[in-house]
């Protein structure tokens, strides 16, 4: 099913959200003000606004407070998302030039730090400070994921504990506070809170996994990167640390040793990619993913049956089937 018409139900409520999401990418700043056209122009699949529209309409019609919700994560992802194109030194960004190919690294880190300081006002302004709470904490642990992420890829660790703690921490923990966000908009309990936070997290991880696999199987200019890219970056995820965990020491080190290469080259990076295809690890990530959104779908199981519970329900089976 398309991402399209999984979100037809809340249609209407993203149009306000874009309304009211361009209304905060404003400066007096002339220099400022044209970078956040340009951000504005960009557009997206909007992802976590729905998610947030889809969790707040299991309990009723959408209010305001969850427009500030979406605007605030939105904010705070497309600040993180530039941060990330000047650590990477990437050139584009879902099939745009990134801000730091444009106007430089100064500026992107610059423009960062506004949209992140942006995305926390638009809570204090509306004295959201439960939205505060859990977006402040999401960002703290995606920093420490990135920050793990880069430490195991320097030492090529490749534990499955440390695996899934670093994804938890890089993806999972801003769905979760979707969802966490759309439950509170409409003012539920704690622990209905807590637990369509945890259908955010299983959802989250189920997200990253499925782009770990597309790394090795699809040469997707919308992911922002070519095939084999994570190799390059000599990044061990799932389907790779299944396919060490089925090999001898050997095959182990002379892999390790490729991707140790500064330089990696195209053919190296193919043998890889058939190294791990030979071992089942696709096959394996792919089984790993449907379990997480198996999980996802029962804790949605006790919510009455509704357009946005079904909608929900679509969403999850999308992640791990989508070709993007």
């Amino acid at each position: 099913m398309k991402l399209e018409t999984i979100i037809k139900p809340i249609k209407d409520d993203l149009d306000n959200f874009d309304r009211f999401f361009k209304s905060q990418l404003q400066s007096k700043v002339p220099l400022l003000n044209m970078v956040l056209r340009y951000v504005a122009s960009r557009g997206g699949k909007k992802m976590r606004p729905a998610l947030i529209f889809l969790t707040a309409k299991l309990f009723g019609e959408l209010n305001h407070r969850a427009i500030i919700g979406a605007s605030m994560i939105e904010l705070l992802h497309t600040a993180t998302l530039v941060h990330d194109d000047v650590v990477d030194e990437a050139q584009e960004r879902r099939g745009f030039l990134s801000i730091n190919a444009i106007w430089k690294n100064k500026v992107a880190v610059l423009l960062g730090d506004y949209l992140l300081s942006r995305g926390l006002l638009v809570s204090v302004e509306n004295q959201e400070f439960e939205f505060l709470r859990v977006t402040s904490n999401a960002v703290k642990k995606m920093s420490e994921g990135e920050l793990q992420s880069m430490e195991a890829s320097r030492r090529m660790n490749y534990s499955l504990d440390t695996y899934f703690e670093i994804i938890r921490n890089k993806t999972a923990v801003l769905l979760r506070s979707c969802c966490e966000i759309g439950a509170i908009s409409q003012n539920q309990s704690i622990d209905v809170i807590q637990d369509l936070g945890l259908f955010g997290e299983l959802l989250g991880i189920a997200f990253q996994i499925k782009d770990d696999i597309l790394d090795y199987t699809t040469n997707s200019t919308i992911l922002g990167k070519p095939v084999g890219n994570d190799i390059k970056e000599k990044k061990i995820t799932l389907p790779l640390i299944f396919a060490f965990e089925n090999s001898t020491q050997n095959e182990v080190d002379v892999i390790l040793k490729k991707m140790k290469n500064s330089k990696t080259a195209k053919k190296e990076v193919q043998n890889i990619i058939d190294f791990v295809k030979s071992k089942n690890g696709i096959i394996f990530a792919e089984q790993k993913a449907k379990e997480f959104i198996d999980n996802a779908v029962d804790i949605l199981k006790k919510y009455p049956d509704n357009e946005a519970k079904n909608s929900l329900i679509n969403f999850s089976l999308y992640v791990i089937e989508r070709e993007k």
